[in-house]
Protein backbone atom coordinates (compact mmCIF):
# COMPACT_ATOMS: atom_id res chain seq x y z
CA UNK A 1 0.00 0.00 0.00
CA UNK A 2 1.46 3.47 -0.40
CA UNK A 3 -0.18 6.78 0.22
CA UNK A 4 0.83 10.04 -0.79
CA UNK A 5 0.23 13.76 -1.75
CA UNK A 6 -0.14 15.81 -4.56
CA UNK A 7 2.23 18.66 -3.85
CA UNK A 8 1.84 20.52 -7.02
CA UNK A 9 -0.92 22.22 -6.37
CA UNK A 10 -0.37 23.81 -3.04
CA UNK A 11 2.51 25.19 -4.94
CA UNK A 12 0.95 26.46 -7.77
CA UNK A 13 -1.88 28.24 -5.41
CA UNK A 14 0.97 29.43 -3.10
CA UNK A 15 3.19 30.91 -5.97
CA UNK A 16 1.19 31.39 -8.78
CA UNK A 17 -2.21 31.17 -8.58
CA UNK A 18 -3.29 33.10 -4.92
CA UNK A 19 -7.41 32.58 -5.71
CA UNK A 20 -6.94 28.60 -5.68
CA UNK A 21 -6.77 26.38 -2.83
CA UNK A 22 -6.46 22.36 -4.01
CA UNK A 23 -5.81 19.44 -1.81
CA UNK A 24 -5.21 16.20 -3.00
CA UNK A 25 -4.65 12.41 -1.37
CA UNK A 26 -3.45 10.00 -3.63
CA UNK A 27 -2.82 6.10 -2.29
CA UNK A 28 -2.79 2.79 -4.50
CA UNK A 29 -2.21 -0.56 -3.84
CA UNK A 30 -0.31 -3.62 -5.96
CA UNK A 31 -2.73 -6.30 -6.82
CA UNK A 32 -0.40 -8.45 -8.75
CA UNK A 33 3.06 -8.26 -10.35
CA UNK A 34 1.66 -5.40 -13.07
CA UNK A 35 -1.07 -4.01 -11.91
CA UNK A 36 -2.06 -1.35 -9.14
CA UNK A 37 -5.68 -0.50 -7.90
CA UNK A 38 -5.46 3.84 -7.37
CA UNK A 39 -7.50 6.31 -5.84
CA UNK A 40 -7.33 10.16 -5.92
CA UNK A 41 -9.22 12.27 -3.12
CA UNK A 42 -9.10 16.00 -2.95
CA UNK A 43 -10.84 18.64 -2.24
CA UNK A 44 -10.86 22.62 -4.22
CA UNK A 45 -11.22 26.05 -3.85
CA UNK A 46 -10.73 28.28 -6.84
CA UNK A 47 -12.03 32.24 -8.07
CA UNK A 48 -11.56 32.33 -11.96
CA UNK A 49 -11.48 35.13 -13.54
CA UNK A 50 -11.99 35.59 -17.20
CA UNK A 51 -12.37 38.55 -19.39
CA UNK A 52 -15.97 38.44 -19.14
CA UNK A 53 -17.11 36.58 -16.05
CA UNK A 54 -15.58 35.81 -12.63
CA UNK A 55 -16.67 32.87 -10.62
CA UNK A 56 -15.96 30.83 -7.90
CA UNK A 57 -15.93 26.87 -7.48
CA UNK A 58 -15.96 24.58 -4.13
CA UNK A 59 -16.22 21.10 -4.03
CA UNK A 60 -14.80 17.79 -3.89
CA UNK A 61 -14.04 14.37 -5.77
CA UNK A 62 -12.78 11.33 -5.68
CA UNK A 63 -11.47 9.05 -8.64
CA UNK A 64 -11.20 5.24 -8.98
CA UNK A 65 -9.35 3.56 -11.51
CA UNK A 66 -6.11 0.78 -12.07
CA UNK A 67 -2.63 1.37 -13.25
CA UNK A 68 -0.61 -1.21 -15.52
CA UNK A 69 3.57 -0.77 -14.97
CA UNK A 70 4.93 -1.79 -18.09
CA UNK A 71 8.53 -0.92 -16.68
CA UNK A 72 10.64 -4.12 -15.89
CA UNK A 73 12.50 -3.51 -12.56
CA UNK A 74 15.77 -5.10 -11.85
CA UNK A 75 16.21 -6.63 -8.62
CA UNK A 76 15.16 -4.87 -5.68
CA UNK A 77 14.33 -1.81 -7.51
CA UNK A 78 10.17 -1.06 -7.11
CA UNK A 79 9.99 1.73 -9.86
CA UNK A 80 6.94 2.45 -12.24
CA UNK A 81 6.38 3.96 -15.68
CA UNK A 82 2.90 3.16 -16.16
CA UNK A 83 -0.66 3.84 -17.88
CA UNK A 84 -4.05 3.91 -16.31
CA UNK A 85 -7.87 4.75 -15.93
CA UNK A 86 -10.11 6.27 -13.79
CA UNK A 87 -13.66 7.76 -13.42
CA UNK A 88 -14.08 10.44 -11.45
CA UNK A 89 -16.97 11.69 -9.52
CA UNK A 90 -17.06 15.42 -8.31
CA UNK A 91 -20.00 17.30 -5.83
CA UNK A 92 -19.39 20.92 -5.90
CA UNK A 93 -20.63 24.35 -6.37
CA UNK A 94 -20.38 27.17 -8.52
CA UNK A 95 -20.72 31.16 -8.04
CA UNK A 96 -21.17 33.87 -10.16
CA UNK A 97 -19.65 37.08 -8.71
CA UNK A 98 -19.69 38.71 -11.64
CA UNK A 99 -20.19 38.99 -15.73
CA UNK A 100 -19.59 41.58 -18.53
CA UNK A 101 -22.20 41.59 -21.45
CA UNK A 102 -20.51 40.92 -24.14
CA UNK A 103 -22.25 43.19 -26.76
CA UNK A 104 -20.42 42.45 -30.30
CA UNK A 105 -20.05 45.53 -32.69
CA UNK A 106 -20.47 47.88 -30.14
CA UNK A 107 -17.94 50.95 -29.38
CA UNK A 108 -18.86 51.29 -25.31
CA UNK A 109 -17.33 47.99 -22.88
CA UNK A 110 -20.32 46.79 -21.26
CA UNK A 111 -20.57 47.81 -17.31
CA UNK A 112 -20.07 44.59 -14.88
CA UNK A 113 -23.16 43.16 -13.70
CA UNK A 114 -22.80 42.10 -10.06
CA UNK A 115 -24.36 38.64 -10.04
CA UNK A 116 -23.88 36.96 -6.24
CA UNK A 117 -25.57 34.05 -8.04
CA UNK A 118 -24.72 30.70 -5.98
CA UNK A 119 -25.83 27.21 -7.94
CA UNK A 120 -25.18 24.17 -5.35
CA UNK A 121 -25.96 20.62 -5.95
CA UNK A 122 -23.74 20.61 -8.68
CA UNK A 123 -22.32 16.75 -10.43
CA UNK A 124 -19.94 15.63 -13.05
CA UNK A 125 -18.77 12.03 -14.21
CA UNK A 126 -15.91 11.95 -16.02
CA UNK A 127 -13.39 9.00 -17.60
CA UNK A 128 -9.61 9.73 -17.70
CA UNK A 129 -6.73 8.22 -19.51
CA UNK A 130 -3.42 8.59 -17.20
CA UNK A 131 0.43 8.15 -18.06
CA UNK A 132 3.28 8.56 -15.60
CA UNK A 133 5.83 7.61 -13.35
CA UNK A 134 6.98 6.82 -10.27
CA UNK A 135 10.40 6.52 -8.73
CA UNK A 136 11.80 5.49 -5.34
CA UNK A 137 14.23 7.86 -4.30
CA UNK A 138 14.70 6.55 -0.57
CA UNK A 139 13.91 3.53 1.10
CA UNK A 140 9.97 3.87 0.81
CA UNK A 141 9.46 7.23 -0.91
CA UNK A 142 8.37 7.69 -3.85
CA UNK A 143 8.41 10.79 -6.63
CA UNK A 144 5.77 10.30 -9.06
CA UNK A 145 4.43 12.36 -12.00
CA UNK A 146 1.48 11.87 -14.26
CA UNK A 147 -0.30 13.81 -16.79
CA UNK A 148 -4.56 13.20 -17.60
CA UNK A 149 -6.35 13.21 -20.21
CA UNK A 150 -10.06 13.50 -19.49
CA UNK A 151 -13.67 13.31 -21.19
CA UNK A 152 -16.75 14.05 -19.35
CA UNK A 153 -19.48 11.47 -19.11
CA UNK A 154 -22.16 13.68 -17.30
CA UNK A 155 -22.84 16.68 -15.39
CA UNK A 156 -24.80 18.57 -13.80
CA UNK A 157 -25.17 22.43 -14.57
CA UNK A 158 -27.29 25.47 -13.80
CA UNK A 159 -29.92 26.59 -15.81
CA UNK A 160 -28.17 29.79 -17.61
CA UNK A 161 -24.75 29.20 -17.06
CA UNK A 162 -21.90 26.37 -17.91
CA UNK A 163 -19.50 24.30 -16.11
CA UNK A 164 -16.00 26.04 -16.93
CA UNK A 165 -14.27 24.70 -14.15
CA UNK A 166 -14.58 21.62 -11.73
CA UNK A 167 -12.93 20.09 -9.01
CA UNK A 168 -11.02 17.05 -10.45
CA UNK A 169 -11.15 17.70 -13.75
CA UNK A 170 -10.14 20.93 -14.11
CA UNK A 171 -10.67 23.51 -16.92
CA UNK A 172 -13.40 22.44 -18.71
CA UNK A 173 -12.87 23.01 -22.81
CA UNK A 174 -15.67 23.13 -25.39
CA UNK A 175 -16.18 19.77 -26.21
CA UNK A 176 -16.09 18.21 -22.86
CA UNK A 177 -12.34 17.51 -22.37
CA UNK A 178 -9.42 18.23 -19.88
CA UNK A 179 -6.18 17.83 -18.83
CA UNK A 180 -4.50 17.13 -15.67
CA UNK A 181 -1.19 17.00 -13.87
CA UNK A 182 0.11 16.18 -10.78
CA UNK A 183 3.25 15.72 -9.14
CA UNK A 184 3.11 13.57 -5.88
CA UNK A 185 5.00 12.00 -2.70
CA UNK A 186 4.60 8.66 -1.60
CA UNK A 187 5.11 6.34 1.21
CA UNK A 188 4.88 2.97 0.87
CA UNK A 189 3.86 1.16 4.18
CA UNK A 190 5.79 -1.93 4.56
CA UNK A 191 3.12 -4.24 5.30
CA UNK A 192 4.74 -7.64 3.07
CA UNK A 193 8.18 -8.19 1.53
CA UNK A 194 8.14 -10.44 -1.08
Amino acid sequence: IRVGLDVSKPIIGFTKDEDITEFELVADIRVTEKWYAAVELGTSDKNTIEDYIDFTTKGSYIKLGANFNAYENWVGMNNEIYVGARYGLSLFEQTLNNYTPNAYGTYFEGEPVEAGTNFDGLSAHWFEFVAGMKVETFKNIFLGASISFNKMLSTKEPENFRNLYIPGFNRVFSNDVGIGFNYTISYQIPISKK
